[in-house]
This record gives C-alpha cells, structure tokens and sequence, in this order.
C-alpha cells in the first residue's frame, strides 16, 4: 500500500517512502529539480550541482523546450550522466496562491503531493531542494561539497541566501541585495521531513530542535529574465501580498516593474553589474563578482512602502 494514495487513482503517482518499502538509503546528498521550461538556465545551473552532489534527479513537469534532453546533454558534458536521474511528470500542477489553496493535498495536482512524489524517489540520506534558475557559484559548490559528507553525522536543516538577478542581456544585469531572505534547502530524509500543505505553497515539516546551519552570503544567484515572463507559475489575484510571508515575492514583481520601466534606480536596493566583453553576464557575477564583495554584502535601503511589509 502506498503512504499517499493520490486522490485521482493512479498508482503511477502515488507516494511510497523508501523507508517503508523497506529500501535502505545511502550516505550522500541528492539534488531535486521540479522544472518546467528550464532549458534555458540548465547550461549555467547544472555544472555547478554535479560538482556539489552525489546524484541529480530531475523531474519535469510539462516542459516543451527541450529541458530534460538539456539536462541529459549537460551531464555528459560533466561526466555526470550516471549521476542523473530524469522522470516525467505530466499532470499539471495548482500555482502557489490561491490555486494551491483550493487543490487538496493529495490530488496529482497539488504542490504538496508534487513534491512528496518527487522526494519519494530520493535514496540518500540527505536531499536538497534546487529550483532550474538558481545558479552556484564556485565558492558555493565547494562548500556544498565538503557539507555533503559532514552532514552525515548529524541531522540538521541547511538555509542559504539566494541573490536574484535580473538579466537584462548577455552583458547587463541588476542584482538585487537589499533583501536577506533565508531559506532551508537541505534537509535529512526521513518521516519526520516530509512535506504538508500550508496556504500559498507546500511546507516541508521537520521536528523541534533540530540543528540549522546557515551558509554564508553571495554563494547563490537566482536568475530572471527580462525577456520572459517569470511569473506565469504564480497567480496574483487574490494574493494579498502585505503578509510578510510573501513580502520577496511582491519585491520580484517591484523589481521587474521598475527594470521595465527604465527606473531601477528609484526603487532602491538594486545594483547595476556590466560583465566584460565576451563574457556572459551570469558568468562575471557568479563566477567573479560576487567573489570579489567584502561580507557581508551591502544590503542597501528599502523604500518606506516596503519596509513596512519586512521583518527581519
């Protein structure tokens, strides 16, 4: 029998935890994507994780630009094509808000059963949620290498900050560090770490007291394209984005507004980076960049607007 039945009936997509299949997990630290429509980012996104991770999977969700055939290509490029795992999933999901609010949990639709399904594949002891436009830097992967191993005697949650950056073109960018937002990205596998819903999005659960470790800043950047629009997933009706829950995802809009518009700088926050010539934008900052800044980075003024919305 499986842990979660999916409410539609389809045991193709039902969840069944590995341990209570009785699978034994192994040391090591697997990276989870659910993309959809990632092609694009892969070539940057990629490298770096294999370079951090014992084992990729990828699970796509619908895409029609080639995503899964990218990763596939990018890994053997890596050395990495045993290292990768792809698998389809092609129902569509309910976007965070208020259509995720309205989905059960358990429906093939929902965010929360999403990603149960997703980690449920999983068969080491740690895991890391990873989204298609979230870049390492080297720095970072290093790190997330050495953690990797040293994790295994402990169980503890890992949150780092992530730097959106906003690509203008292949020379031009606005990074925007006047945010810090934390988020956990690796946890411990187990049934105490398995994901709930909660009202804009799933949650995933862990136990009192266990031991979160905080990465430094500037290992991360989240890239956004101007050209395209980054927001389909979400769905702004009836979001009422005063809640300080959804205070960075109010600020993206804010900031694709103002590039838009031609008036970053009244905004506040944002920093112009122009990369050198023949050098992709998200490669200078990554790679270069970010390297370059004094910690911890300079986190310039919120407009008053937004401050109000903000805690620390």
């Amino acid at each position: 029998m499986p842990d979660i039945a999916s409410l539609e009936g389809d045991p193709a997509y039902d969840v069944t935890w590995p341990w209570t299949s009785g699978e034994a997990l192994v040391p090591g630290l697997t990276c989870v994507f659910r993309v959809r429509n990632e092609a694009r980012n892969l070539p940057w996104v990629l490298p770096p994780v294999f370079a951090a991770v014992q084992h990729v999977l990828l699970v796509d969700n619908g895409s029609d630009d080639g995503t899964a055939d990218v990763a596939r290509a990018v890994a053997e490029e890596c050395g990495a094509a045993d290292r990768l795992t792809v698998l389809d999933y092609p129902h569509r999901v309910a976007r965070a808000g208020g259509e995720h609010l309205a989905t059960p949990a358990t429906s093939v639709h929902s965010l929360t059963h999403f990603y149960n399904w997703c980690f449920s594949h999983v068969r080491t002891t740690y895991s890391m949620k990873w989204d298609g436009d979230m870049v390492l830097t080297p720095e970072g992967s290093g790190i997330l290498r050495d953690l990797s191993w040293q994790l295994q005697a402990t169980r503890a949650i890992v949150a780092m900050p992530r730097h959106p950056l906003t690509v203008v073109d292949e020379s031009t960018g606005w990074l925007d560090l006047s945010l810090r937002f934390l988020e956990p990205w690796i946890y411990p596998m187990g049934p105490d770490f398995t994901f709930v819903k909660a009202f804009d999005w799933e949650l995933r659960e862990f136990p009192p007291g266990v031991e979160r470790i905080v990465l430094q800043q500037g290992l991360v950047l989240e890239v956004k394209w101007l050209d395209a629009d980054e927001y389909a997933h979400w769905r702004r009706e009836g979001v009422d984005f005063t809640n300080t829950r959804l205070y960075r995802k109010l600020r993206e809009f804010e900031v694709d507004e103002a590039i838009r518009n031609g008036d970053p700088e009244a905004l506040g926050g944002l920093v112009r980076v122009t990369a050198p010539e023949g050098v992709h934008i998200i490669d200078h900052v990554s790679r270069d960049w970010l390297w370059r800044q004094p910690r911890p980075l300079v986190q310039h003024s919120l407009p008053s607007s937004l401050k109000e919305r903000v805690r620390p």
